[in-house]
């Protein structure tokens, strides 16, 4: 069964993104992709939302 983990970051530095990234991939989680949130008034984005899943062992979902 796959598990899916959102995590969310109001700092959008390419810093930051690397940061949570190696952190999950170490902990076991496959990069699944990364969305943003623009505001409208500003070509960058405002938040970040890293979305990473794994694959659970039936020993883990009991």
């Amino acid at each position: 069964m796959l598990t899916y983990k959102v995590v969310e970051t109001s700092f959008v530095t390419d810093e930051t993104i690397e940061r949570i990234i190696n952190e999950y991939i170490s902990q076991g989680w496959t990069l699944d992709g990364i969305k943003f949130a623009m505001r409208e008034a500003s070509k960058r984005p405002s938040m970040a939302f890293i979305l990473f899943i794994r694959e659970n062992s039936d020993a883990e979902e009991s």
